[in-house]
């Protein structure tokens, strides 16, 4: 299994996806810094040429979100996910595609400074709708699913963190950051991110 990655991007989220479950993986450093086009060889994994991505023998997968939802059904038996047949996984499932649905292109769009947008058509909706689906997700305590980590940490509680870090949430809430402090605190975490994310 190869995980093509750059620790300046959204690959950290799946690299601490991996930590979290601690399989045996190949990581494969994508030079995505030096103003080049990504190589060619890489973009017939991934033609977005953006990292991260995930090859498992003739399995390509793509995305944070598709490749911690991949890995955490791969490995069942590590329990970052709930069981196939639970109706905990329509939650579950929220949590793995908001952030990259809905919230990041709504960040986006306002840090771009690009005026106003049609909020009705918009898949984002607008900013205060985001900031109140982001402060409803939040855990009060434990993780998002309840007591039990899950991918759904990773994506959700990761973006989070991204936000928060990088200035998008400019008043996180007291809830937002104690979730945020529990993450941080995690091994896997700590072993995939920078100190500077500490």
């Amino acid at each position: 299994m190869k995980h093509y990655y750059n620790p300046m991007s959204r690959a950290v989220s799946t690299d601490w996806m991996l930590a979290e479950l601690d399989v045996e993986h190949e990581q494969v450093l994508v030079d995505i810094d030096s103003g080049r086009i990504v190589d060619i060889e890489y973009r017939a994994i991934n033609p977005m040429g953006k990292v991260p991505a995930l090859v498992d023998g003739d399995v390509v997968v793509t995305e944070v979100a598709a490749i911690c939802a991949y890995l955490a059904d791969k490995f069942m038996e590590k329990g970052l996910a709930p069981d196939l047949r639970s109706p905990e996984r329509g939650r579950y499932y929220r949590y793995l595609f908001v952030p990259g649905t809905t919230l990041e292109p709504m960040f986006t769009f306002k840090s771009m400074e690009l005026g106003d947008h049609p909020t009705g058509s918009a898949g984002f909706g607008d900013m205060e709708r985001c900031l109140t689906t982001i402060e409803e997700m939040t855990p009060e305590t434990d993780w998002a699913l309840g007591k039990q980590f899950s991918a759904a940490d990773v994506v959700f509680g990761g973006s989070l963190d991204f936000f928060i870090q990088f200035g998008w949430m400019k008043a996180a809430s007291p809830k937002q950051l104690a979730y945020v402090r529990r993450l941080k605190g995690r091994p896997a975490y700590r072993q995939s991110h920078d100190e500077s994310w500490h």
